[in-house]
């Protein structure tokens, strides 16, 4: 379910007119559907039904608060990458014993404020990161929960920048390294508990063989770890893909799109179909960590557009969004479908749509056809809800954007727009 479509001419999301959003609030800004949210989170708890299980939000998709809020109160655990992103939890309403803290540079710091905090379990990625867990636990006179992300080497086949799951990644430790870590562990760091074993091949997967590929692979491994250490439970990751080309709610493919913009995206039906038949004999608890899937089509991030330039070789439009709002075309050629708030019909244009910062790698797309959409009118950028705001910056000094939550009827201002003077605070 995604809960932007186009009504009597105007761009929705749920009951609430985006334009009304961006001239009441100004743009930049990112608006947020809470029904889909709330939406996809219940369909992944459904999927794994059967398994003894948990869906473990993913916080660096999006952290805002009132996000958060939704999915604890939901019945959601967390996936942590950052002691801030634990604190962001606690602060919404999360309980940190729902919590498992991954990453591969774990500081002294965040350690002892998770191990204060009590939460489920580390997510450790190398032996060295293991031994200092148990030294800083043995301080603190505590046992630390600890599980070891094992890296498959299993291709995703996704972009370079999110994939994870390969020996050359930095994530994890090599397959054939486990047990004998978990041998180590068990004799000489009595200060770490091993809970469990967890492993995440890559972001953005929109096929489910990877997915069926690693957990046949590990599955052996998870059941040895259970037999000699008693490990409780398997985080297989996060990592499922969504639509990115025709992503509007109404499926269909719009005027200004050319068939081959055509997606088959994997259904969450599919995955759990592939993956449930597969961990139902091993007796662990089984832990999913989806972040994009959640919220990636519950987000556009609305801007107006400023100018156009007509050039010899490209027209250009010129918008008041920049790649310090939204970075993932720049960062890793993220597609965003751009669709006017006000619906236009006739002639389409091909041009590049871009920012004011002073960077040839701010644009939104390049040679796209288009509505032909004009200076003052606002656009969204579609599927903007993960890996948005929680990148943006202050680049060029330009104030972050705000951020709206809709429900129904209702919109709500969960972060306020950054003011000039909010930018330098701090500074001297």
């Amino acid at each position: 379910m995604h809960a932007f479509s186009y009504t009597n001419g105007q761009l929705h999301c749920e009951n609430v007119a985006l334009q009304s959003l961006a001239d009441q609030y100004g743009t930049p800004l990112y608006v947020y559907s809470g029904n889909t949210i709330l939406d996809h989170y219940r369909r992944l708890d459904l999927a794994l039904h059967g398994l003894d299980h948990e869906v473990a939000y993913a916080v660096k998709a999006n952290s805002n608060l009132s996000v958060l809020r939704l999915l604890a109160q939901a019945g959601a655990g967390f996936d942590i990458v950052s002691g801030g992103e634990l604190f962001r939890v606690i602060k919404a309403g999360g309980d940190p014993a729902h919590c498992t803290f991954a990453g591969v540079g774990k500081t002294r710091e965040e350690i002892i404020y998770a191990l204060q905090q009590g939460i489920y379990c580390f997510n450790v990625e190398s032996e060295a990161e293991l031994a200092y867990l148990n030294e800083v636990a043995k301080e603190l006179g505590v046992i630390a929960p600890a599980a070891v992300r094992v890296n498959p080497n299993v291709d995703a086949k996704t972009h370079k920048y999110i994939s994870t799951g390969k020996s050359e990644n930095k994530f994890g430790i090599d397959f054939d390294a486990i047990e004998g870590l978990y041998a180590k562990a068990s004799e000489q760091w009595k200060n770490v508990r091993m809970r469990g074993l967890q492993m995440h091949i890559g972001s953005q997967l929109t096929s489910v063989q990877p997915f069926v590929e690693a957990v046949k692979k590990v599955k052996p491994l998870a059941q040895a770890l259970k037999d000699k250490h008693g490990i409780e439970f398997w985080s297989i990751g996060g990592g499922i893909g969504i639509v990115y080309h025709d992503s509007l709610a109404s499926g269909q493919l719009h005027w200004w799109q050319t068939k081959e913009e055509e997606s088959k995206p994997l259904t969450i039906e599919e995955y759990g179909a592939s993956v449930v038949p597969l961990l139902q004999d091993l007796g662990l608890k089984i832990l999913l960590e989806p972040g994009r899937y959640i919220v990636g089509n519950a987000g556009v991030l609305l801007t107006r557009c400023l100018y156009e330039k007509k050039g010899s070789a490209k027209t250009f439009k010129i918008v008041d969004a920049g790649m310090n709002d939204l970075i993932r075309p720049a960062l890793y050629e993220g597609h965003h479908e751009i669709a006017p708030v006000i619906e236009k019909h006739g002639d389409f244009v091909k041009a590049d749509v871009v920012g004011p910062i002073c960077e040839s790698g701010d644009f939104f797309c390049q040679d796209r056809p288009m509505p032909d959409f004009q200076p003052g009118d606002v656009i969204a950028l579609l599927s903007a809800g993960a890996y948005g705001f929680v990148m943006a910056s202050n680049y060029n000094t330009r104030p972050l954007p705000a951020e709206i939550l809709v429900d129904g009827d209702n919109a709500t201002l969960v972060r306020k727009r950054q003011t000039l003077e909010d930018v330098i605070a701090g500074e001297e």
